[in-house]
């Protein structure tokens, strides 16, 4: 019988493998966009914290790497939703196997295992609630694709919708209270037909 590390290492490796293939096989595989969570087009992006007085954000555009604007328009909504999931899947894939190496460590103390284990059991919890999230908000308000990306303390929450009302927003930001506890929640939405 296998041991949990090995299965939990063929598990990521697969991951890997499949990423690889789907980054390679993409029909635009050298045109990802860059998304930064704080600006858009130089701005400061308003951050709302569970309260009435929600401000819904429409998410217009990005930031690439050397901060000049990306206009979400060279992308159909639906490829950036996809291009910064595989993002976040790719930065936690790298940081669960740094974390495996550390387990894996002869050289490790007992306390440096635990904590990697903790860390990638808090990983995991994210990236399940994140989902969930995504489900629920989806069946709930009927909206094509929702992207949940939890940034640390945040919660960034983008619907794909042509317009959003407070009322969905704060419904949305109780969902996000509901999973993560009280968190800093900031809720866009991505026009469906730009």
């Amino acid at each position: 019988m296998l041991k949990k590390q090995t299965v939990w290492l063929l598990t990521m490796l697969s991951l890997m493998i499949v990423l690889s293939v789907y980054y390679m096989s993409s029909p635009n595989g050298d045109e990802l966009a860059f998304v930064n969570d704080q600006s858009v087009d130089g701005e400061q992006l308003p951050t709302s914290e569970m309260s009435s007085d929600v401000e819904v954000t429409e998410a217009e555009g990005t930031s690439d790497a050397e901060g000049e604007a990306v206009s979400s328009s060279t992308f159909s909504s639906d490829e950036l939703f996809a291009t910064i999931r595989m993002e976040m899947e790719d930065e936690r894939s790298k940081r669960l196997d740094q974390l495996d190496d550390i387990v894996a460590s002869s050289s490790a103390s007992t306390d440096d295992i635990n904590k990697a284990y903790d860390e990638m059991k808090e990983i995991e919890s994210v990236s399940t609630k994140e989902s969930i999230l995504e489900e629920n908000i989806k069946a709930e308000n009927g909206f094509p694709d929702v992207l949940v990306r939890n940034t640390g303390g945040d919660v960034v929450v983008t619907v794909k919708a042509d317009e959003l009302s407070q009322t969905v927003a704060n419904n949305i930001m109780q969902m996000v209270s509901d999973e993560f506890g009280r968190v800093q929640v900031e809720v866009k939405y991505q026009p469906v037909s730009k």
